[in-house]
């Protein structure tokens, strides 16, 4: 739960919310290397529960919070 926490933070601290995206690559710069694997997954399972809502592009997959779950986001990230 701690890693979807830090992703959900530099998400909702960068205000990338709705149809402003960014790739999972930059989620994870700054995690230590042997954790990155983990944050993918993380963001996967955070897509999976609808927080993240994915973007699919011709570069790759590009993500965003989901703009109907902004309250519960907030909740998470405040805990």
């Amino acid at each position: 739960m701690e890693l979807k926490k830090i992703i959900l933070r530099k998400l909702y601290r960068h205000r990338i919310i709705g149809g402003k995206h960014t790739a999972i690559e930059h989620l994870t710069k700054g995690l230590p290397k042997h954790i990155i694997g983990e944050a993918k997954d993380a963001v996967n399972e955070l897509i999976k529960e609808r927080l993240i809502m994915p973007k699919y592009t011709s570069y790759g997959l590009q993500v965003s919070l989901n703009p109907e779950k902004i309250d519960v986001i907030s909740k998470i990230i405040e805990e």
